[in-house]
């Protein structure tokens, strides 16, 4: 199964199992990373925005328009930022590193 590194706010690495077909925002919280995800995965906040590590950029589907247009919201925003909704564990993301930004900014509320 592959393996994600979540790299929390404080510093902290925590390697975890991802399932395949899972989100990267759905292996979160299954493993009680703090990552909000307000709108549950629909395309309709950042507050699942992760900061993918420069060298895993690349084996990432680009960002479709809907999503770059989500990201434009977030709080911190990266060269390498996504939203972690849209990153579906595949065997070539084994490996993957994402860091959780200082902030979120939610503005579904």
């Amino acid at each position: 199964m592959p393996k994600i590194t979540f790299v929390e706010r404080d510093g902290t690495r925590k390697n975890v199992d991802a399932p395949l077909g899972l989100s990267v925002l759905e292996v979160a919280h299954k493993h009680g990373v703090d990552i909000e995800g307000a709108c549950e995965g629909s395309l309709a906040c950042s507050t699942c925005h992760v900061i993918v590590d420069p060298e895993w950029i690349d084996a990432l589907s680009p960002a479709t328009e809907d999503e770059e247009d989500m990201l434009d919201l977030a709080f911190g925003l990266t060269e390498t930022s996504r939203l972690g909704c849209q990153i579906v564990i595949t065997d070539a993301l084994d490996g993957l590193v994402v860091k959780l930004p200082a902030a979120t900014r939610n503005l579904m509320g």
